[in-house]
């Protein structure tokens, strides 16, 4: 039973960190509102969306595996959420929801002010093609990139991907995890972002990096969309090679602060958001 009108959907989310920031954002404000975690398993996301037009309810962050589910139990899609395919904010406005996604403009905001890097004219490598990654090839494609190269264990879903972005302005390639043209790839990449499990706590490799120190470029730039733990083993091998590092939380919390912005129509307090998050993790 939902107790908020305000929290985040996914199957399971035993490691989410939202509601530390979002609720920090809410005390900063004097919202009088809670940030809950609502895990809800599949067979359950049509009543539990439908419960969202309830009055006075704020909105729901979204993430695996309902980005692309939620899809037809909504009214309406934001520009970017049509763009990327995804939905990772839906939003109540008096029974009629919307769905958003941040997890583009999220990336990017980590990307370029906390990274310092500038996709323009640059080549990335993408491991993973779920929804996660939508989003990051989105945001890497109107950013002006150069180059995209997307490897995932399953051919197909790296193909899918690769033609919904692919057009006249930048041709993405796709190819299979530890294959000779995603090493190929990797050895010139300016950008590295693994998008997949691997890596994560409590995921089904832990242990597991898409590369090796070996296989890349010493001033490789490398983001890792998995949070948990903060230093993963691929972050771990960039920077055994010299290369820069960015991890998931950035990510997570940006896209949060927009939908926290969508949510309540206050600005997101970062620093304090930031600190919450660091406070809880340390």
């Amino acid at each position: 039973m939902t107790t908020s009108n305000f929290g985040i959907i996914g199957y399971p989310l035993g490691h989410t960190l939202s509601p530390v920031f979002q609720n920090a954002a809410l005390q900063y404000h004097g919202i009088d509102e809670v940030f809950e975690a609502w895990p809800t398993h599949p067979d359950d996301l049509v009543a539990k969306v439908e419960s969202f037009r309830a009055e006075g309810f704020l909105a729901s962050c979204v993430t695996l595996p309902h980005k692309q589910a939620v899809i037809p139990l909504i009214d309406e899609l934001a520009d970017t959420a049509v763009a990327v395919g995804a939905v990772n904010w839906i939003i109540n406005d008096n029974g009629r929801l919307t769905g958003h996604n941040t997890d583009s403009p999220g990336f990017l905001r980590a990307l370029t002010e906390l990274g310092e890097f500038d996709p323009a004219g640059k080549s990335s490598v993408v491991f993973g093609a779920g929804g996660a990654a939508r989003a990051i090839v989105h945001a890497l494609k109107s950013a002006g990139i150069r180059s995209i190269t997307i490897a995932n264990r399953t051919l197909s879903r790296a193909h899918e991907l690769a033609n919904h972005f692919s057009d006249s302005s930048l041709k993405i390639e796709s190819c299979e995890l530890a294959s000779h043209q995603m090493n190929k790839a990797v050895e010139y990449a300016d950008l590295l972002v693994n998008t997949s499990s691997m890596g994560m706590d409590g995921g089904p490799a832990p242990d597991a990096t898409p590369v090796n120190a070996k296989m890349i470029r010493s001033n490789v730039v490398a983001y890792d969309a998995v949070y948990a733990p903060p230093m993963t083993p691929f972050l771990k091998e960039v920077e055994k090679a010299g290369g820069k590092t960015l991890g998931g939380s950035t990510m997570l919390l940006l896209q949060g602060a927009v939908g926290f912005e969508l949510a309540t129509g206050k600005p997101a307090p970062v620093g304090e958001m930031f600190a919450a998050v660091k406070r809880a993790t340390s």
